[in-house]
């Protein structure tokens, strides 16, 4: 098939693309090579720019996307802006590349007869769901809240029962668990969720919705200090600095690796049958931060501090991990790359890369001064 990725030149995009065009696909990849993910000069950019049709076009001008949806068949819809805490402050920035760049897309499909796309594939995210699904021993299953500066800044980073109050447990998170996010870059990618499943639906092109995990994997940013903990982190080590963990460092994510991340966007781009539906894609395991640091450590002999700071991001959540029964089910994806197979790779790629410069705390003092960092 003839496949246009938007994003293509990021860290999955570039994966995407190269995969689909080994599986015999003609692909086109349509990116800004934005500066802050990765950059003209980056590697992700130089593996697919000789092997894939290139297009440098941002997903907000109608032009650039009219030019690449010429002969398409099947779009894979990656762009946008990711950083969770940036997102609260870039706000305008966030909406019009996330939520503007979709609608730009769609109009086009709706009004020149579907541009012969037969297909639609976007990337959605865990962080549609806020704090995701948890259990109250009192209550059953609830869905919390956001967690209160208050409560965090006496030192208590347990997320609550939104019924009475009580301390609740994280379970996995499934496609049906309730919609609640807690950060603008999580509205903005529930908006696009929706937007390209209720056009693809109105004009009759079967559409799918990922929602990633935390990927990771050996060509994700390392200058990129608003994203990617394991690339914070790394970049942190390989500079020599102090690895600063928030909270009790006992938050968790499910880290999911690239690889496995591609072949369910794989099986969402081939598999006809499948219509207006939306997966879950993760490792379906839960790892908390703490031990994220201290494997890193390991992984590159490294000797540098650890320090919880007992600090917090307004918006961020405690946990979330994914419930993989519907995309086993349905997509039959099982992750194959457990986490200390995957951080091992990542570790060996990072140290064949040069040492970027560490940004980390420009970031932080951003979130300062918007009051977004207590």
């Amino acid at each position: 098939m003839r496949v246009l990725v938007s994003g293509g030149a990021g860290f999955i995009g570039s994966n995407l693309c190269l995969a689909l065009q080994r599986r015999g696909h003609e692909v086109t990849a349509l990116d800004n090579l934005s500066p802050q993910i990765h950059g003209s000069d980056s590697p992700l950019f130089a593996s697919i720019k000789d092997q894939v049709r290139f297009i440098h076009g941002d997903v907000r001008v109608r032009e650039d996307w009219l030019r690449a949806l010429e002969g398409q068949q099947v779009v894979v819809h990656l762009a946008a802006e990711t950083g969770t805490g940036q997102s609260m402050y870039e706000i305008e920035r966030y909406v019009d590349v996330n939520v503007r760049g979709t609608a730009v897309l769609l109009d086009i499909l709706a009004n020149k007869r579907h541009a012969g796309v037969e297909r639609l594939v976007v990337a959605s995210s865990r962080s549609i769901y806020g704090e995701g699904k948890y259990h109250c021993d009192r209550c059953g299953v609830v869905y919390p809240q956001a967690r209160t500066s208050a409560d965090m800044e006496r030192g208590d980073f347990q997320v609550k029962c939104p019924v009475c109050g009580a301390d609740a447990a994280v379970q996995a998170t499934d496609e049906a668990s309730k919609i609640h996010p807690s950060s603008v870059y999580g509205i903005t990618k529930h908006n696009q969720e929706q937007m390209v499943l209720a056009v693809g639906q109105s004009l009759g092109i079967p559409a799918v919705a990922f929602r990633y995990q935390n990927v990771y994997g050996p060509g994700q940013s390392l200058s990129n200090p608003y994203t990617g903990i394991l690339s914070i982190f790394s970049t942190r080590i390989r500079n020599g600095n102090e690895i600063v963990i928030f909270e009790d460092g006992k938050e968790s994510r499910d880290f999911v690796y690239i690889d496995d991340v591609v072949r369910a966007t794989v099986a969402g781009v081939e598999r006809s049958h499948i219509e207006q539906e939306v997966f879950n894609v993760g490792s379906g395991v839960c790892t908390d931060v703490t031990t994220v640091a201290r494997t890193l450590l390991s992984a590159y002999g490294a000797d540098v501090p650890l320090r919880v700071s007992g600090n917090f991001r307004l918006g961020d959540i405690r946990h979330n991990f994914a419930d993989l029964t519907r995309v086993q089910d349905r997509l039959g994806f099982v992750p194959q790359v457990d986490f200390d197979s995957g951080i091992r790779a990542f570790a060996r790629w990072v140290q064949g890369q040069r040492v970027a410069g560490d940004d980390y705390q420009r970031s932080i003092d951003e979130l300062k001064s918007k009051g977004l960092y207590r």
